[in-house]
């Protein structure tokens, strides 16, 4: 793993590198849930999901900006979200976000350099420190804070995720 310092910006820095984003990537558990599982005898385990955060995944998608999904985890509950949102772009079951991250970038043709990445775990970093535009969520790992070049104002399963896509929609103009 590589070592990097905290590189945090101002508001307009940060934007100047939004418009610079061509892909949004996103970690699940923490970022686009809060973290929390729960257990359904003969149904097993679940995630709750945001209802905005996946308006605005979806309302991106609409308008041709990718966002792809990169987690450790892989059930028939988040494979069944994925297609709810309409991501073609996902690697489920793999905590090397890095190698992840790669095979998007081949997949896509997008440059590490041109993504985002939310995330907030350990095996999140060596992704966080290749793309872009590192972001974390408030109850991230601390390891994960002190990298990040931006923290939501909400928490992870929370909006955080809607927070970033209404950041790109207005700093990239986009409907």
């Amino acid at each position: 793993m590589k070592k990097s310092k905290s590189v945090k910006l101002t508001r307009a820095v940060f934007e100047a590198k939004l418009k610079k984003i061509r892909m949004l990537l996103l970690d699940v558990d923490g970022v686009l849930t809060a973290g929390e599982l729960f257990y359904t005898k003969g149904q097993g385990w679940t995630r709750i999901y945001h209802v905005h955060d996946g308006y605005g995944i979806r309302h991106m998608l609409r308008q041709g900006f990718p966002i792809g999904i990169i987690s450790g985890g892989r059930s028939e509950e988040l494979f069944e979200r994925v297609n709810v949102l309409g991501i073609e772009h996902y690697v489920l079951g793999s905590e090397d976000k890095l190698s992840s991250m790669i095979e998007l970038s081949k997949k896509t043709g997008i440059l590490p350099k041109e993504m985002a990445f939310i995330g907030d775990e350990l095996f999140d970093i060596p992704a966080l420190q290749e793309v872009g535009l590192a972001i974390t969520v408030p109850t991230c790992a601390p390891e994960v804070k002190e990298i990040a070049h931006w923290v939501t104002t909400k928490e992870g399963g929370r909006g955080a995720v809607r927070e970033v896509i209404d950041m790109i929609r207005k700093v990239q103009k986009l409907n």
